[in-house]
């Protein structure tokens, strides 16, 4: 019975704004390179698909040279790709899928299910009851159909959609393009693979979804993955296995730094860091004079070493010791603009307070550079 990997959210074409080129660009070509890793691993397991539950694009303005490069790398497994739109690629009468038919893109192992119905693969055991997004947002259950839908006695049934199971958001949040919680049961499917929620989810033993299969958000919610899936047959529950596929690992961490020690742990937790690392680091507390120069030290290398690192400091001030102040020999005029920037960091916090640490810092390293200079 049939065996195949279910992924979904490649979001191909994404761009990553807050980044600096170098590294947004980066970023952008790991989503080839996922897809690259997803061809390879159907290969070697030998499966029989991999299915896309939506949003295989990021947008329907992505160009030519984007489409071609995403459907060439689908050519490491000449097996059948079974795709079906999301709200971000949306199957409309102008669309990405359109545009890449008529470029000749797509190859002949590459199904598009563009409108909603059941197309059964005889071959490959199974049956396929897609329900692809036909408009970026709808308040209706696309998947309602699945329940009366008929297929092939014998094959099993599976379904391919992209949308909110209803109840897995706060009850508040009014999510589009719904799902019926049960309706794998409902509609007697084998298995629902799904596609919309970034990380990896299984909402019960038949319904899964893959999450994105490279992370590009700082959330800890099981990104990186492709779904490995066998139906025993029909009736039967599925086995379910995700495998880690994604290549960079997207980490959000908030220290604060009050004592020494603190310093000590963070720069620890910074030298463990791999070198596949995005690492958003955001910092609070107070540091000496001293242990600045020891975190700008430890962030320039992980910035060396790692693929990004971007650092949020507005909540951590720069409180010199009398020591640091007696060694920079900061008095007169000078004395008195380091005592005017230490109360401007002490306002309320935002940009002001974020700038007179930063003007603190520069005068505090020229001035440790004049001292050495006389020594």
């Amino acid at each position: 019975m049939p065996r195949f990997l279910h992924t979904a959210d490649w979001q191909i074409g994404r761009q990553y704004g807050r980044f600096v080129p170098e590294d947004a660009a980066v970023l952008a070509e790991a989503r080839f390179g996922a897809v690259e890793r997803i061809a390879a691993l159907a290969a070697r397991e030998q499966v029989d698909a991999v299915l896309v539950a939506g949003d295989v694009f990021d947008a329907q303005a992505v160009s030519d040279r984007t489409i071609r490069r995403l459907f060439n790398a689908l050519g490491g497994y000449r097996g059948p790709w079974i795709l079906i739109p999301g709200n971000h690629d949306a199957a409309l009468a102008e669309s990405v899928w359109t545009r890449a038919q008529r470029l000749g893109a797509v190859p002949d192992h590459a199904h598009l299910l563009l409108e909603p119905g059941v197309r059964a693969f005889p071959d490959l055991g199974f049956a396929v009851l897609a329900a692809p997004l036909t408009q970026r947002q709808t308040h209706g259950d696309l998947t309602a159909w699945f329940d009366a839908a008929e297929t092939p006695e014998g094959l099993a049934r599976i379904g391919l959609a992209h949308g909110s199971v209803q109840g897995i958001l706060a009850e508040d949040i009014d999510s589009p393009n719904p799902i019926a919680p049960d309706r794998a049961r409902r509609a007697r499917l084998d298995y629902l693979a799904l596609g919309d929620w970034h990380g990896f989810k299984q909402v019960d033993e038949r319904t899964v979804y893959s999450g994105t299969p490279e992370p590009e958000r700082f959330r800890d919610n099981d990104p990186g993955r492709v779904v490995r899936v066998h139906v025993p047959g029909p009736g039967q529950a599925p086995v379910v296995e995700p495998l880690e596929i994604g290549r960079y690992h997207w980490l959000a961490w908030d220290a604060t730094l009050s004592v020494a020690s603190d310093l000590d742990v963070l720069v620890e937790r910074l030298d463990g860091l791999p070198p596949d690392t995005v690492l958003d680091l955001t910092l609070a507390g107070a540091i000496d004079l001293a242990g600045e120069q020891r975190l700008e030290q430890a962030l320039s290398v992980v910035q060396g070493r790692c693929r990004s690192l971007q650092v949020h400091r507005a909540g951590l001030r720069l409180e010199p010791t009398d020591e640091d102040m007696a060694a920079l020999q900061a008095d007169g005029y000078v004395g008195d603009v380091i005592a005017q920037l230490r109360q401007r960091q002490d306002a309320a916090a935002g940009e002001p307070s974020d700038t007179a640490r930063e003007a603190l810092a520069i005068l505090a390293r020229l001035l440790g550079d004049r001292a050495g200079e006389r020594a």
